[in-house]
């Protein structure tokens, strides 16, 4: 099938309700059997193919019919959901190593993913080495014995480098160590991680799936050999998304396509008029010919999403918030993803170890499904508020 049919089908033939086109909301915590014999027969059934629902936890239709719907459109197993974007990275990791492990995480990771690694997994004995994005198969300078992962993010958050992936991939599996990659910025619909050799694919759905900026999501996608230890480590930590952040996730997920191909068309006459002005010092956007990254993107990528970062030449800061305060229809605020256009300050002083930032001050920008030239006039008059202090 083609991802648009994908989209179209997936997930609607949950357990129960073959006939419904969209899956009813269930909320419940307590799932009746009729006998002792049906009740013992489910038993472990989590992981069984037949996904029976047992508890409010295990295998409740919204989450089964999104995390398969998920897993298939990414190119994976089996998925597990997860409460948010941030529980999601913080699974997949837990699902990978063990108390002496090392792991080497891409410098331009998402920032509390970083965080996490380095604050909380290094309380347990797991050492946390970041490496330049840009390495590819020179990675296997880093590998050591007890190397079990490398994470990565491609393009980077808030830099927008771009990673040989499976280059990378290549040389992990040759020292038996897994990759894991943060996919949210292409989503499966415009790059399928696991045939290019990713192993768990970390989808914070909050952003593309849903797409409505109104449900925080994370899921998990995982290979078939790595399904059992991600299926393991969601039960243990008793990680789940509520069956409300499921239906909301897989009704935005049936117009994905839509909404991509649309924030792409957007975006790529946006940041080309953003590169000839004399305010901005160069557009970090990998589908931008001349962007370092743009040869693997053409390669390895079948398209752009709406997500990118502005660095300016230099200006004050009461410039910089007299554009960015009082633009009509890019909001101010975090996040991304969804069908309305949003810029943030993008502070990564502290989220750079390998590279720190050296350049001038860095503004991302989400262009949501606004008219392109609307948006155009907006970042004008921005322009015209930074040059008028």
């Amino acid at each position: 099938m083609k991802k648009d049919t994908q989209l179209a089908e997936l997930g609607r033939k949950a357990v129960h309700e073959p006939k419904i086109v969209n899956v009813p909301l269930h909320r419940a915590s307590t799932v009746l059997f009729d006998s002792l014999a049906e009740m013992r027969a489910t038993q472990g059934a989590w992981g069984a193919d037949e996904q029976v629902p047992t508890y409010g936890v295990f295998n409740m239709p919204q989450e089964v019919a999104l995390a398969n719907a998920v897993a298939e459109l990414e190119g994976g197993y089996r998925a597990v959901t997860f409460p948010s974007g941030l529980a999601a990275v913080a699974g997949a990791l837990l699902a990978c190593v063990n108390a002496g492990d090392h792991v080497l995480m891409t410098d331009s990771a998402y920032a509390p993913g970083r965080q996490f690694a380095a604050s909380f997994l290094t309380r347990f004995n797991v050492a946390i080495e970041f490496y330049d994005p840009a390495i590819g198969a020179g990675i296997k300078a880093l590998m050591k014995p007890n190397t079990t992962v490398i994470y990565t993010e491609s393009p980077g958050s808030h830099t927008f480098e771009m990673q040989d992936i499976p280059a990378i991939a290549e040389v992990a599996h040759a020292h038996g160590a897994l990759v894991i990659m943060d996919n949210a910025w292409a989503t499966g619909y415009f790059f399928n991680a696991f045939l290019h050799g990713v192993d768990i694919v970390v989808q914070p759905a909050t952003k593309y799936y849903a797409g409505h900026s109104d449900v925080l999501l994370g899921l998990v996608i995982a290979s078939e050999r790595t399904w059992p230890q991600v299926k393991d480590v969601a039960i243990r930590l008793g990680q789940r998304a509520s069956p409300d952040d499921c239906f909301l996730t897989l009704r935005g997920m049936r117009t994905l396509g839509v909404r991509l191909r649309q924030h792409e068309a957007s975006t790529l006459p946006i940041v080309q008029w953003l590169a000839s002005r004399p305010e901005v010092a160069r557009v970090l956007y990998p589908a931008l010919p001349g962007d370092p990254g743009y040869a693997l993107w053409k390669r390895d990528f079948t398209g752009a999403s709406g997500l990118f970062s502005v660095e300016l030449k230099p200006c004050s800061r009461t410039q910089l918030a007299a554009m960015l305060d009082d633009y009509a229809h890019f909001g101010l605020g975090y996040s991304w993803g969804g069908f309305e256009s949003l810029v943030a300050p993008a502070n990564i002083d502290n989220a750079r170890s390998v590279h720190p930032w050296r350049g001038g001050p860095l503004v991302r920008y989400h262009v949501g499904l606004e008219d392109a030239e609307d948006l155009i006039r907006d970042l004008e008059a921005g322009f015209e508020r930074l040059n008028a202090v």
